[in-house]
């Protein structure tokens, strides 16, 4: 069986080349790119993001990655977004005041954790949902995070019968945030998986096998 065709999104986010690597080391053939035909035509799309909601937001614009993503997403095509990756397909990040609207693709605001150290720098387990795909086999491990803002409310109404609602995986520093969203072809996590060791690479193995 060929191996699945991953492209990484490339708009100047840092440290990409980790999650170029583990995909690579869990079999996907990878590509680090912004070309529209690559982004398209990829079995996986791989969304990172590090830094400042607003500055990762923009930098996404500018090479017109907020179409790209939304096309693939329209499209019923798999995507996982990693950290701020996670953060821009809710409605809107407010930081130091500043609200920057997001993908909208979830209702819900990235807000400053109400904890008493911050960031949230580390390891730390998970609440993962029944029938989980993401975090099957990996429930109990902890995962590496290093953040100082999260979504702590989740506020999705399904209105539609047939439609599945969106699995959601929680963790906790402080306060209660989303640490994960699995939606059909769109899935997300706010730690980071090329740093989370076997567990992470677990993870991005279980998202392969998706797709």
């Amino acid at each position: 069986m060929a191996a699945s065709r991953v492209t990484v999104l490339d708009y100047g986010s840092g440290n990409i080349r980790s999650a170029v690597r583990a995909l690579e080391h869990v079999g996907a053939d990878v590509t680090l790119s912004s070309d529209p035909r690559d982004v398209s035509e990829a079995d996986g799309l791989l969304v990172p993001g590090v830094g400042a909601f607003a500055a990762v937001m923009e930098a996404l614009r500018k090479v017109g990655g907020l179409q790209k993503i939304g096309r693939r997403v329209a499209g019923g095509r798999p995507v996982l977004g990693i950290c701020v990756g996670h953060q821009i397909f809710f409605d809107e990040g407010v930081e130091h005041g500043v609200r920057t609207a997001g993908m909208g693709e979830w209702p819900g605001t990235v807000e400053r954790l109400q904890a008493d150290v911050v960031p949230h720098m580390g390891w730390n387990t998970v609440e993962a949902p029944e029938g989980t795909v993401l975090f099957d086999g990996i429930q109990d491990e902890r995962f590496y995070f290093v953040h100082s803002y999260g979504v702590q409310k989740w506020e999705f109404d399904v209105t539609q019968p047939k439609m599945k609602p969106p699995q959601v995986t929680w963790s906790t520093h402080g306060t209660r945030f989303v640490a994960g969203v699995e939606n059909g072809p769109l899935s997300a996590v706010q730690f980071h998986p090329e740093k989370s060791g076997d567990a992470g690479l677990q993870l991005l193995k279980n998202w392969l096998g998706t797709l």
